[in-house]
């Protein structure tokens, strides 16, 4: 198939030229008259044609196989996009890209305007071939696409069980990449590059990636080097594989622990959030792929925390809405430069957010600066529709997703069933074109920062089978599955555990589970060290190692056994009474806890945190066996395990460690690695304290009142956290000396710094997580109890000293007044320097004064 000329430049020399294409790009040479931004310098047809025929005669003498992918770079070189032997201004690398994108927008028609505003899903999703077919030229992507999404990645291949042959290995999935490339390169009329997404929440989400802990474990290692090395690594897999763009980091603040999403969150505390999302989202835009950060905004608490179709109805003050949730994305925006952000499907306060003008324009683009393009959650345009019920129809949804702000309509079903409807809004006036050139320019833009117009394929597929999975990559893998564990309770100092022991029971449901580690928004298809392997492999030859499942995950009868429980009995009491029996004969009992996909995760919401099924049952059966019991908790959320608090001799909390679980979990029980982890959220006593989190209004978590309070008081009511947030112990004592505050008074948008000294008083080396947290004394409006303004994760030989210093910055110490105005007001701020948010080691105070 010859490609299609702008009328004026067809001619005989063209049309022999592209008969020799063999549907390539065509790598064309500068002229000497060629200006780039002035294309009809070329000077009349004649001339073309003769410029033509020069090229022609290059090509004869020295052709170029079919199955080359064309030189990318270089001097002198480009890609003639728009076939028309011309270097056209968005051709050119050397021009702004502003320039660019208009000239490219300049020339395109109403079909390809739209077709850059939808997704295409990849194979075994919408796309029923795996690489390009005769059919895609009569698919509505014959006129291009945005993206395509999670093309060729092995989900659904971890999912039946077969492989496709282009997923694996990495090379053989970067040259798919490059074929279907190339055929939108060639085959569409201007030649826009595909962006291709994919998602990348614990490593990348394709076959055999480097697997990383959820998000809520890597909160937990509170270290912003390592979440570097992190995206990184991310980064690096994507674009060896061909992708361009990763929907990484999560920026929920996680405030409901009720929430099965919440594993993917780095926590509840937006500071904590925003200092680990800014460092994911620039080290993957680093690598030369996108950033895509999700959910915006206010997806995090959904009412009651009910997740599946829900999705809806968040309860928080306006006040709190922009301090807490939509501060991350700001900072991500303002501080990363991301290049994408997902709209949610929720409301807030009525307006559902992917038709916000408010939050998609307003927020996002005037106020936080974003230049990148707005890719809808898949459904989210459907809801406006069939659950919010704001728009009449489908069509009129995707006026509104549009009109918002909202760039690409993202979901699993055909691209066509949005565009479609988008040229009918168009052609009837129901939407103004002008519209949709504003939300094509935004997807263009990124497609020119990526560089795809200049760098449109792998430049070198076989370096992909190096890079994936690399030795390097994994020590980054097993560094944070180590740094994500926290230990909760160390009795009689129990832990760590001689390696010479003479005898363990391993038992627990997530023993020899681990489906906890392997997430559809992270790698699938690699393997994962169970604990029970991890345990062998690291006590001595003369350790007798017994094993018994003890329990499932959940019983017969869940989720209906959370509100109306029964004892176990028949195979479920077999199983515990089993477990029972070994725990007797050995020294001590490792007892493997927690959740997995059936009982956490998207659609998946909790209506209790105790542990599910029969696994308190089995802890109580062992703790009478008067055995020291060892408890790994294996959760994506904070579970309230009080009797196992009152009654084990330790308990350490693992979250879902990735790929190097069991050796990180046995490393840790056996005393080679000192645990260092804190936790990003809170542990309640009891579902019934929800909302119970940091950081929180003053007395709002208090009890029930004084008890000679004429009123009435007691102690009706649960109090106190199980476990706070940034608690965390360690096999050695830190000590915290000489803060320093300098200077100790400023003027309101002045910084200061805030400096302490650390000490590792024990034996053994370890880590130390040292966080600030600042409270304002007085202010015009309530302001939270405390709240984080710095941490920092310090290693320490044993008697060795290091100075911390944490800047404090105008943003630190803003509030938002009764105005709703954001400012930092005159007054005294108290400094504490804490091992964790209700530990506070140090203190001091600085005074901001008026101006």
């Amino acid at each position: 198939m010859s490609h299609r000329l702008p009328q004026a430049s067809k001619g005989p020399a063209a049309t022999f030229l592209l008969s020799l294409s063999n549907q390539k790009p065509i790598l064309a040479l500068n002229p000497p008259t060629l200006h780039p931004s002035k294309p009809s310098l070329l000077g009349t047809q004649r001339l073309r044609g003769a410029w033509l025929g020069v090229i022609v005669l290059l090509r004869l003498l020295n052709p170029t196989p079919a199955t080359a992918n064309p030189p990318i770079s270089g001097t002198g070189a480009w890609i003639d996009f728009d076939k028309d032997g011309v270097r056209s201004p968005f051709e050119t690398a050397g021009v702004p890209i502003e320039q660019r994108v208009e000239d490219l927008l300049g020339r395109m028609t109403l079909e390809e305007k739209t077709c850059q505003l939808a997704t295409l899903y990849g194979y075994n999703r919408v796309l029923k071939e795996d690489l390009p077919s005769s059919a895609w030229d009569k698919e509505v992507w014959k006129d291009g696409i945005a993206n395509i999404d999670e093309q060729l990645n092995g989900v659904p291949d971890w999912r039946n069980g077969t492989l496709n042959p282009h997923v694996w290995p990495a090379s053989s999935h970067a040259e798919a990449i490059n074929t279907i490339q190339r055929w939108f390169i060639e085959k569409t009329r201007l030649g826009i590059p595909v962006d291709f997404t994919n998602e990348g929440v614990r490593g990348l989400n394709h076959w055999k990636a480097t697997n990383f802990p959820a998000q809520i474990g890597v909160g937990a290692t509170w270290d912003r080097d390592l979440v570097d090395a992190i995206g990184t690594v991310t980064g690096s897999e994507a674009k060896a594989l061909g992708y361009t763009n990763i929907y990484s980091p999560i920026l929920d603040v996680a405030r409901d622990p009720r929430w099965g999403r919440m594993p993917e969150c780095y926590g509840e505390d937006p500071w904590l959030v925003t200092e680990l999302g800014v460092r994911q989202a620039a080290a993957l835009q680093k690598t030369g792929v996108a950033s895509t950060a999700k959910h915006f905004a206010i997806y995090s608490i959904p009412k009651g925390g009910r997740d599946g179709m829900a999705r809806t109805d968040p309860h928080v003050s306006p006040r709190e809405m922009e301090m807490m949730h939509l501060w991350p994305f700001e900072q991500v925006i303002q501080r990363a430069g991301i290049l994408g952000v997902m709209s949610s499907y929720n409301d807030y306060d009525g307006v559902p957010i992917s038709g916000s003008r408010l939050m998609l324009t307003d927020y996002l683009r005037k106020r936080f600066g974003f230049q990148g393009y707005v890719v809808s959650d898949s459904d989210a345009v459907k809801y406006l529709w069939s659950k919010h019920r704001i728009a009449s129809d489908y069509t009129d949804a995707c006026r509104i997703f549009l009109e918002a702000g909202g760039n690409v309509r993202t979901e699993f079903n055909p691209p066509k069933k949005f565009i479609l409807p988008v040229r009918e809004l168009v052609r009837s006036g129901r939407l103004s074109e002008s519209v949709v050139n504003d939300r094509v320019r935004d997807v263009l833009r990124v497609k020119f920062q990526l560089g795809l117009f200049d760098h449109p394929y792998v430049e070198n597929p076989a370096q992909a089978n190096a890079i994936v999975h690399s030795p390097a990559h994994r020590e980054v893998a097993l560094r944070a599955a180590r740094e994500s564990i926290v230990l909760l309770k160390n009795s009689n100092q129990t832990l760590p555990l001689p390696k010479t022991i003479g005898s363990i029971l391993v038992c627990g449901p997530n023993a020899e589970n681990v489906d906890h580690s392997i997430s559809r928004y992270g790698p699938v298809g690699g393997e994962v060290i169970s604990v029970l392997n991890g345990i062998k492999a690291i006590v001595s030859p003369s350790t007798r190692v017994l094993y018994e499942r003890g329990c499932e995950i959940v019983d017969d009868r869940w989720p209906l056994s959370e509100i109306l429980p029964e004892p176990p009995s028949g195979s479920a009491a077999a199983m515990i009474a089993a477990a029972v029996e070994k725990a007797r004969s050995v020294d001590a009992v490792i007892v493997a806890l927690g959740d997995s996909a059936k009982t956490i995760g998207e659609s998946h919401s909790r209506t209790s945190l105790d542990l599910p099924g029969y696994q308190n049952e089995l802890v109580k059966a062992l703790l009478a066996t008067g055995k020291p019991v060892i408890a790994v908790l294996l959760t994506g959320i904070p579970a309230t395990v009080n009797l196992l608090d009152a009654k084990a001799a330790a308990m350490v909390e693992a979250w879902f460690p990735g790929e190097f679980c069991g050796q990180a979990v046995a490393e840790v029980l056996f005393g080679d690695v000192n645990p260092g982890g804190k936790l990003p959220i809170t542990f309640p006593k009891s579902i019934g304290q929800i909302e119970f989190n940091f950081p929180c209004k003053p007395a709002s978590q208090e009890g029930m009142g004084r008890r000679d309070d004429p009123n009435g008081g007691g102690d009706t009511l649960v109090t106190g956290a199980l476990y706070p947030f940034g608690y965390g112990l360690s096999y050695t004592r830190f000590e915290y000396q000489n803060i320093a505050i300098q200077p100790a008074t400023i003027q309101p948008g002045e910084s200061l710094t805030v400096s302490a000294q650390i000490k590792n008083c024990g034996d053994r080396a370890g880590d130390e997580v040292v966080q600030l947290y600042l409270r304002d004394i007085q202010s015009s409006v309530i302001t939270y109890e405390k709240q984080l303004r710095g941490f920092e994760r310090v290693h320490l030989q044993p008697g060795e000293t290091k100075t911390v210093t944490f800047p404090l910055q105008k943003r630190d110490m803003e509030l938002i007044n009764a105005e709703f105005h954001r400012v930092v007001e005159p007054g005294v701020f108290e400094v504490e320097i804490a091992a964790s948010s209700t530990d506070v080691r140090l203190q001091g105070k600085f005074e901001v004064t008026p101006p």
